[in-house]
């Protein structure tokens, strides 16, 4: 279990890791030929089979904020943490791609800085004609820590991630009414380790009041190291992409598994707060709002050690077709 979990934790510093692209390396590209322009950074980022073969916006959002702390700096070349970022998934990203994060700077003052990044895919059509898609857009804000006020809620209380099975248990518990197509899908062990509060069942999901909460970490990660502000933000970026969609489908008892049911991300936003460590168990508390229009709005929030360390919201499409 450990060099399972040392693997999965290895394969997501894998995808944060982006190699910056230069004109010269470009040259050296099979076509399409990258484009360059003065005012970008250009930085290439993996894909990987996350949730399927579109790229799980999970993976869109950590590269994306990844790319941008790469272009920003105090005056002691310490990269600044983010405090925010908004973002807006445009279209699917293919797996079997590489996706080009382009960076434009758009104020650097001498506590805030704030990035545009445009993910970028080259997709083939039937054709043959190979486009550029616009897969993703966001702007985030970076700035160093300073002291200042300080208030925060008080940290929900919900049974500690010790008396809690994993996700993975859960699973085995319930495999046996998944149907036979989807099960090695369903069974695939998550690169980040979650403990549903309150598991729900996936194939006869009741109606509910739309709250969930998980405990989540990224065991094995300590093995490869201390990781940076700017990592540790990404991974626990990647990370508030799991189950929060989902959040909006509890009042209405569906799930994922229910036939008809077309769900994606339409945006995501976060704001960190304080500092963290993916490391050790945080909270995940979630809870939706409303659901109207063929979307739902979801909110999240991280908690370590008493503390309020990120808030998150994300709009997701939920249309249900009924035959």
């Amino acid at each position: 279990m450990e060099t399972k979990a040392n693997e999965l934790a290895k394969q997501l510093i894998d995808t944060i890791t982006l190699t910056e692209v230069t004109e010269q390396l470009s040259d050296k590209l099979a076509q399409p030929t990258y484009p360059f322009h003065t005012q970008f950074r250009v930085f290439e980022g993996q894909s990987h089979d996350y949730v399927g073969q579109r790229i799980f916006g999970g993976q869109v959002l950590a590269q994306a904020l990844m790319a941008a702390a790469h272009t920003v700096e105090d005056g002691e070349g310490v990269q600044k943490p983010c405090h925010s970022f908004h973002g807006y998934f445009l279209r699917g990203g293919d797996i079997n791609q590489p996706v080009l994060y382009q960076v434009q700077s758009l104020r650097d003052g001498r506590s805030l800085s704030a990035r545009r990044v445009t993910a970028i895919q080259y997709q083939e059509d039937e054709t043959g004609e190979v486009t550029e898609q616009v897969i993703f857009s966001m702007i985030g804000s970076f700035a160093p820590y300073e002291d200042g006020l300080e208030y925060q809620p008080q940290m929900p209380v919900y049974p500690p991630p010790e008396d809690l099975l994993t996700e993975q248990e859960l699973k085995d518990k319930v495999v046996g009414k998944i149907p036979e197509a989807l099960k090695a899908r369903f069974m695939r062990q998550r690169h980040v380790e979650i403990k549903p509060v309150k598991p729900r069942d996936p194939i006869h999901p009741e109606s509910m009041t739309p709250k969930q909460a998980n405990w989540l970490r990224i065991k094995g990660l300590k093995k490869l190291g201390e990781q940076t502000v700017a990592a540790q933000q990404a991974l626990l970026a990647f990370s508030s992409d799991f189950y929060l969609v989902g959040t909006g489908l509890m009042s209405h008892g569906i799930s994922f598994m229910t036939k008809g049911l077309q769900a994606a991300s339409i945006d995501h936003s976060m704001h960190f707060h304080r500092k963290f460590d993916l490391n050790d168990w945080l909270l995940y508390d979630m809870w939706s709002d409303n659901t109207a229009q063929a979307k739902g709005l979801n909110h999240g929030q991280f908690w370590q050690g008493g503390n309020l360390v990120a808030t998150v919201q994300q709009e997701g499409l939920m249309r249900l077709r009924m035959k």
